[in-house]
């Protein structure tokens, strides 16, 4: 059948499951969106505020599903305005499609109004970008994108659509989605290496990242695992909830801001055990002593990860649950006691923060809205201090559960993340979005998304009026020296949400928070709650960078405050 280029462009994201696409109008992408406004019983357009907001939407989205996100922006600051979110999905191996248009590719290279080279400007924080010169080219080259955004280790990937493309007609021929392959072969020598350090360990530690937390599937294989070889574990900022925090060998997050007994139980292993995480600057943080004396072994589907930044002992390279199940009838069953109580002796020591009544505590906060919203809720952060606490407090098992910018840490991606989890899970699904009034500040325009299309979301402001992570850092690195991280401003929380069309809350103490979020939770469409909180709280623990958990920043006195 003949059809035009964007008659085409809606029958390939129909064909490719699509049901969800976020975006923003403008002239280079009008033909699109009059076919989008022909097919609305077929695909749905979320219109956020911002393209950025539409990014990471997108982006939610697919960390929510596991299926891939979709966003759509005009040319020349419409398309620049993606790559902030874009960056954000390809740090964090999240799978987004991005399309843009473009100026006529009779004027390309030629400074058009609204031109931008977002093809060259991508390169580096996508998978692979394309521009379509021909229409012919164009429901291939789509297909072809969504198949690399999942494939391996997941991506976003970017489509260029010059406006003379989606006006051109050609033939065009339906096909089936392209099944995405999963590479079951395992090097045997690799996986008996592995077994082999793992069986003769007596000190072991499993230390695993998002790689891990993409699937139910690797998950399940990780649990069993641990368990078959009684092995403890601790986790990143991006694998949170996939073991049960009630589990003796959760040692809880690790790293800069993990626990004391995390970190010592890492420098006194004998072996690591390391599955689908990449030894950020923010876990091994000082590379060269990082578990000095264990055995390291890596397990990553992406080859070049092994020892990229920490040289490794033995590496299998594969997907997470393919090479776990393929491991675990090699590993066998075994016990540490010995190594267990010692462990214990570590946690006695873990920092525990007081409750307060009268003063609001970020952790009270944070377990507070875990017990009365349960434990089907999914918890979008932006970065900062409240991103640390959440990381550390929110108890939860639920692999997809937790939504946070870990490898690039965007300020301002948690409300367009949580729009698009709330899109992509359903209003009968409770989504909390955990934020500092430094990170709101910088997308809460995207509050109008959510009012327009009446979406639940709970955002709880973390409000201490300063920028509580850089300042905690000036704080403990820079002799107190305060420079630009109290910006003096006045936003009322509570008059800005109802100009909005958003409900507001102030809290000052427990029981205000206790009982705003009780009413939060019966409201239709979004609520926020300001939370008053103490300029000086930190986050503790504290490894300093280059550090190792011998220097973490923790006096006695902090250990008994707060």
């Amino acid at each position: 059948m003949i059809l035009n280029g964007s008659q085409i462009f809606v029958e390939v994201l129909v064909e490719q499951g699509v049901d969800t696409l976020f975006g923003y109008p403008g002239g280079a992408v009008l033909n699109l969106y009059d076919e989008l406004y022909r097919n609305q019983d077929r695909i749905h357009h979320i219109m956020t505020a911002h393209e950025q907001g539409a990014s990471h939407a997108a982006d939610g989205y697919a960390r929510a599903t596991g299926k891939t996100g979709v966003v759509l922006a005009t040319s020349g600051p419409g398309a620049t305005n993606l790559v902030t979110g874009i960056a954000t999905a390809y740090m964090d191996n999240v799978p987004m499609v991005a399309f843009t248009g473009n100026v006529g590719t009779a004027v390309l290279g030629r400074d058009a109004f609204q031109e931008a080279y977002i093809e060259g400007i991508t390169m580096p924080i996508t998978k692979h970008n394309y521009t379509v010169r021909r229409v012919e080219d164009l429901a291939d080259t789509m297909r072809e994108a969504f198949r690399i955004a999942q494939s391996g280790r997941k991506g976003p990937v970017l489509v260029d659509i010059p406006k003379d493309i989606t006006a051109a007609s050609c033939e065009f021929t339906p096909k089936k989605p392209a099944e995405i392959p999963v590479n079951t072969e395992v090097d045997a020598e690799d996986l008996a290496r592995a077994a082999e350090l793992i069986n003769q360990a007596t000190r072991p530690v499993v230390y695993f990242g998002g790689g891990v937390a993409v699937s139910e599937a690797s998950c399940q294989a990780l649990r069993d695992l641990i368990a078959k070889a009684d092995m403890p574990a601790t986790y990143t900022l991006m694998a949170a909830g996939v073991l049960n925090y009630g589990d003796k060998r959760n040692l809880g997050l690790i790293g800069m801001h993990g626990t004391y007994t995390a970190n010592k139980a890492v420098d006194q292993a004998d072996l690591v055990l390391a599955i689908g995480a990449r030894f950020s600057d923010r876990v091994a943080l000082n590379p060269e002593k990082f578990a000095a004396g264990a055995k390291i072994v890596q397990i990553d589907i992406d080859a070049s990860e092994v020892d990229k930044n920490v040289l490794v002992d033995a590496s299998v390279v594969g997907d997470a649950a393919v090479v776990l199940q393929a491991l675990l009838p090699l590993v066998n069953a075994a016990e540490h006691p010995d190594w267990f109580t010692q462990i214990a002796e570590w946690q006695a020591a873990d920092y525990q923060p007081k409750d307060s009544e009268t003063v609001l505590k970020p952790h009270q906060i944070i377990r507070e809205t875990c017990e009365m919203t349960g434990p089907d809720t999914t918890y979008v952060t932006d970065v900062g201090q409240h991103q640390m606490w959440a990381a550390q407090y929110v108890l939860h098992t639920k692999p997809r559960g937790f939504l946070t910018s870990g490898g690039l840490g965007t300020m301002g991606y948690g409300y367009g993340a949580a729009i698009g989890a709330q899109v992509a899970l359903g209003n009968g699904h409770r989504v909390i979005h955990f934020t500092g009034d430094g990170s709101f500040h910088m997308n809460l325009n995207e509050a109008c998304t959510a009012v327009s299309y009446e979406l639940p979301i709970i955002t709880i402001i973390f409000n201490n009026q300063v920028l509580g992570m850089v300042r905690q850092w000036q704080t403990a690195f820079y002799g107190k020296r305060y420079s630009s991280t109290d910006p003096e401003r006045k936003t009322d929380y509570v008059k800005l949400a109802e100009g909005f069309g958003a409900k507001g809350y102030r809290c000052e103490t427990m029981a205000e928070f206790r009982a705003a979020l009780a009413e939060a939770l019966t409201n239709e469409g979004p609520s926020w709650i300001e939370c008053r909180i103490d300029k000086d709280e930190k986050v503790l623990p504290m490894i300093p960078p280059g550090g190792t958990v011998q220097d973490i920043t923790m006096t006695d006195d902090e250990r008994g405050q707060a």
